[in-house]
């Protein structure tokens, strides 16, 4: 049992910041990658940036230079920095993460958030 639990969104101008935080908890033996995906009214969800254990990173081209994902391990817990916010950014942001378990087998699970509204609106 894993739990992903977003936290940080909500209203902010365009050109403002907002900070995404996503903690996990439950039997966890190890997450490998965690990434950020939104998905604005009426659209797809899409890929927005993903952190490996090992901190490296890619994002979706249209948030490179002003998103900046970062992970603290010790914590299990996975951050989304947002700057020069857009309204095209607006979107409910989910967590996702591959965690293996504390099971006999060692079990990889994918599991979600349950999101966190972002609106970039003047």
């Amino acid at each position: 049992q894993v739990q992903l639990v977003e936290s940080g969104g909500g209203l902010v101008q365009p050109g403002g910041s907002l900070r995404l935080s996503c903690a996990a908890s439950g039997s966890i033996f190890s997450i490998s990658t965690m990434g950020w995906y939104r998905q604005a009214p009426g659209k797809q969800r899409e890929f927005v940036a993903t952190i490996t254990s090992g901190g490296s990173t890619n994002y979706v081209d249209s948030v490179k230079g002003r998103f900046t994902i970062s992970r603290d391990n010790a914590k299990n817990t996975m951050y989304l920095q947002m700057n020069s916010l857009k309204p095209e950014d607006t979107a409910v942001y989910y967590c996702h993460a591959y965690v293996t378990l504390t099971t006999a087998q060692r079990t990889q699970r994918s599991y979600w958030g349950q999101g966190t509204q972002v609106t970039v609106s003047s």
